[in-house]
């Protein structure tokens, strides 16, 4: 029996792969390095952006040294777009409503800090919805590691077989099936609505 639903965050609940991008792409090109829209969404997305910038150490060469740099610039670029263009969605709304009502437990998690998690979630008034939020910087592995859903599962006092999981990213999907969950695959934040759980009758 499904007690419980769990959603990553950026381009599931929030629209925000693109904003996610922009954010790193402005803050790498002050030094002179660009990660491609289509490498981003093959294969970075998804990723912490500790994560990203070691791959694109490894890809690229970019100096070690300037990470701390282009982190401390991608958070500030991205809570500009965040403030600047998250608003509120009537159908996600809707949607977390009848998962409520019909008794889920909701948790979100995602590969993003925790405060840029509910900074979005605040933004887009549904932080209020979820039993659990959970960010990449709360000592789990961050996905493709299972561990986030793992670690949120016993804070929802749960076991896989009783979780469903919606997940877009590759690196996500990967992370939600080796937890062991049911997991939804969803091309992106359209996809993400009270139709989707209709169709897998959990409504």
């Amino acid at each position: 029996m499904i007690k419980a639903i769990l959603f990553d965050l950026d381009g599931v609940l929030i629209d925000a792969t693109d904003w996610h991008y922009e954010a790193l792409d402005r803050a790498l090109s002050i030094f002179g390095y660009k990660i491609s829209r289509e490498d981003h969404f093959k294969i970075y997305n998804g990723l912490p952006t500790n994560e990203k910038l070691k791959l694109l150490s490894e890809r690229q060469g970019l100096p070690l040294g300037l990470h701390p740099i282009i982190k401390d610039l991608k958070r500030k670029y991205t809570n500009e777009i965040v403030n600047q263009l998250c608003r509120p969605s009537h159908a996600k709304q809707l949607m977390l409503t009848h998962l409520r009502a019909n008794g889920y437990r909701l948790a979100c998690c995602s590969n993003a800090q925790k405060h840029s998690v509910l900074q979005m979630l605040t933004s887009a008034q549904i932080d209020h919805f979820f039993d659990e939020i959970i960010g990449n910087d709360e000592g789990w592995l961050p996905k493709p590691s299972p561990e986030i859903y793992l670690g949120a599962f016993a804070r929802l006092s749960i076991s896989p077989d009783e979780a469903v999981i919606v997940e877009d990213a590759p690196h996500g999907i990967e992370a939600a099936k080796a937890s062991g969950a049911q997991v939804i695959a969803v091309r992106g934040y359209e996809d993400v609505n009270l139709s989707l759980f209709y169709n897998l009758n959990l409504l």
